[in-house]
């Protein structure tokens, strides 16, 4: 069995990288570019749509896996319901700007059926009790993975970090859940990890392709799917999960909420996000990226770790997970727009 899955983890890894170069040349010949502007985090244009490698890898492998029995129906119809509906309005969105209203109906139809699928929200671990939520706790898990889709569109801005972020948390739930018997999410956790590497080929800076939106708001929808999934088997609590994704949630969560409370047009396109301004003070993508990667292995998997282990102090160890971050991100002033600076514009594409 293990050399099986190191041969699909390989295999993942080969077509992620294939599928993104042919994307590669696909979007050269269609024009599908990201021109840059006054907002981008780069200078050259630069072919858009290669997360599409990530899509059509990761549904293959859990397609064959269904019809191989080793994966159940509600697991796969989330996954592949859900995921291609995400994927592909991204995918519309890439080649053609998409109304943010049509955009966020599907989102809503998407998560809502992948939600109800796999049987909503499970209890959360509160002190020394599990607690069910019921109706409240399903809304929370549908309005909690749309807003994991966007951020991840919206954290998607500078070479290499969704990726990194992509295999960082799948990879660190894959190394706390294989010290146990976690079966086929395990297997799933390094597959969706080997194809965001797979990606990454083509996208470490300086990238020579871009996610797109078709990539980074399925990267979103799935991960949401393994936490609830993952949880609802006893394996890893969303405690574990919410601090896996810190350095997104904490940066995206961060700035809506100042560009909000500054009065700004939260939906329009900036690039006030902590990730960037680092990325400016810095002088390059590759110090923020890297330092994303750092943060993820040396402070927020062992915390995670500890996440699983002692659930009962979950929230605790969340808030520890996440109070650094916060104070990072106030201490770049992310949301806040820079002297001389001015708001609102088109809606940013993705320039992961």
């Amino acid at each position: 069995m293990r050399s099986v899955n190191i041969m699909l983890v390989i295999a993942a890894f080969v077509l992620s990288a294939g599928i993104t170069g042919l994307m590669r040349v696909y979007a050269q010949q269609s024009n599908l570019l990201d021109v840059p502007n006054q907002r981008s985090s780069h200078r050259v244009a630069t072919p858009r749509g290669g997360g599409i490698s990530i899509v059509v890898v990761f549904l293959g492998v859990v397609t064959g896996l269904y019809f191989f029995g080793s994966l159940p129906t509600d697991v796969f119809s989330s996954f592949a319901v859900g995921g291609v509906l995400i994927a592909g309005i991204g995918f519309a969105d890439d080649h053609s700007d998409i109304p943010a209203k049509w955009r966020f109906l599907v989102q809503i139809i998407a998560v809502t059926f992948a939600v109800t699928m796999l049987g909503g929200l499970p209890d959360i671990q509160l002190g020394d009790k599990p607690v069910d939520l019921g109706i409240a706790g399903d809304a929370t898990a549908i309005v909690f993975t749309v807003w994991l889709i966007n951020l991840y569109n919206f954290m998607d801005g500078i070479d290499g970090i969704a990726a990194v972020e992509a295999f960082c948390i799948a990879g660190s739930a894959f190394v706390i859940l294989s010290i146990g018997d976690s079966g086929y999410i395990a297997a799933l956790l390094v597959v969706f990890a080997a194809t965001a590497v797979g990606f990454l080929v083509w996208n470490w800076p300086p990238a020579k392709i871009f996610m797109g939106d078709v990539g980074s708001g399925f990267i979103g929808f799935v991960l949401a799917m393994f936490a609830i999934i993952s949880s609802s088997m006893g394996l890893l609590p969303i405690w574990s999960w919410l601090i896996l994704a810190g350095v997104f949630v904490v940066d995206s969560t961060i700035t809506l909420v100042t560009r909000v409370i500054n009065g700004e047009e939260w939906y329009s396109a900036h690039n006030n996000h902590a990730y960037q301004k680092a990325s400016r003070q810095l002088k390059g993508h590759l110090p923020v990226t890297l330092a994303v990667l750092v943060i993820n292995v040396l402070w927020l998997l062992p915390i995670a770790w500890f996440a699983s282990a002692w659930p009962e102090f979950g929230w605790w160890l969340t808030i520890i997970a996440w109070m650094p971050l916060i104070s990072l991100a106030l201490f770049l002033k992310a949301g806040r727009l820079e002297p001389g600076a001015k708001g609102g514009g088109r809606r940013r594409r993705s320039i992961d």
